[in-house]
């Protein structure tokens, strides 16, 4: 997202004004939230702690009357030498020191960003890209902790957010790289999205809006578009990657897994209504109006009747 001034002073970088829109938005409808994700680039400052302090001024509406969960990106981590994943300078040297000691996550160690949260009738399992996530990983240990403990009759909605896109995206820089993702992204994960029965993974980095159906293997396992009922036997997969900073474009070619595509800034709404019925709905910033929804409905003993493989499901449209 990044952070702006309404003026268009103090900037050191200048390719965030979207930001603004965001913030009001949020805080504008801040009765209707009662928790909110902020996956990765939080300010885009490079090592200039001064746009920290702007940043953290423009959500201070927000995060001072409900939770503001952060996740680790690229530019809050990377550096040569750091112990990164990526050896690139994305941080500006920051090391990811500002946002770790910034924002209260419940990280058991902070230089490893990744935790997990239960929060009303969600289980929320946020990964750490800018550390190593492949199987054999501690991180991928405690993923596959994170999906594996939770009780889905009191946590029915489980939900997967990291900053780089691990799933599925076809936003062009993915595209020309050939692998609809994070090189080597879904390679092992996607079999723990899949036996944990994972309902939707949400993803930043590529600044647009992109939808998929319930996936698995690069194969839609349902055609419907706006109502799911019953397990998904697949995971949907969404980049909400338009907070503020500058817009990606999408490669030419729409894979069949992609549904929706937006290139615009806004920020997704997940609303559990009961344990068996959850909105989805993507708003701009500019209006604040509702581009894209759907919705799941199902009991959690259809997500415990389904095997790793196969799964019993009923899907209707709307």
């Amino acid at each position: 997202m990044g952070k702006d001034e309404a003026d268009g002073s103090n900037e050191y970088n200048n390719f965030q004004r979207a930001s603004l829109n965001t913030t009001k938005q949020l805080i504008d409808d801040l009765n209707n939230f009662d928790i909110v994700f902020h996956i990765g680039d939080i300010t885009y400052a490079n090592g200039y702690l001064s746009q920290w302090d702007q940043f953290t001024a423009q959500v201070e509406p927000i995060a001072s009357r409900v939770p503001y969960m952060i996740a680790s990106g690229n530019h809050e981590r990377d550096w040569p030498g750091s112990g990164s994943f990526y050896e690139n300078n994305d941080s500006g040297g920051e090391c990811g020191v500002l946002a770790e000691t910034m924002f209260y996550v419940p990280a058991e160690n902070r230089a490893k960003f990744w935790y997990s949260t239960d929060y009303g009738m969600f289980r929320f399992c946020v990964a750490d890209t800018e550390h190593d996530w492949r199987q054999g990983t501690e991180q991928y240990k405690f993923i596959e902790h994170c999906l594996a403990s939770v009780d889905r009759q009191k946590q029915p909605w489980l939900i997967f957010l990291a900053h780089r896109v691990l799933g599925y995206s076809s936003a062009a820089f993915y595209a020309v790289e050939g692998s609809f993702a994070e090189p080597m992204g879904r390679d092992d994960l996607q079999k723990l999205w899949q036996k944990y029965k994972v309902d939707i993974a949400i993803y930043g980095h590529a600044h647009c809006y992109e939808r998929t159906c319930p996936a698995y293997q690069n194969h839609c396992t349902s055609n419907e578009k706006r109502y799911y009922q019953g397990s998904l036997n697949g995971t949907i997969h969404v980049v909400a990657g338009g907070g503020g900073a500058s817009l990606t474009p999408f490669s030419i070619l729409q894979p069949n897994w992609s549904i929706f595509r937006d290139s615009d800034y806004g920020f997704v709404k997940l609303t559990a209504s009961d344990h068996s019925n959850l909105l989805f709905e993507y708003k701009k910033s500019s209006d604040g109006k509702v581009h894209d929804s759907f919705r799941i409905s199902r009991d959690y003993r259809d997500i415990l009747a389904c095997s790793v493989d196969s799964c019993s499901r009923t899907t209707l449209a709307s």
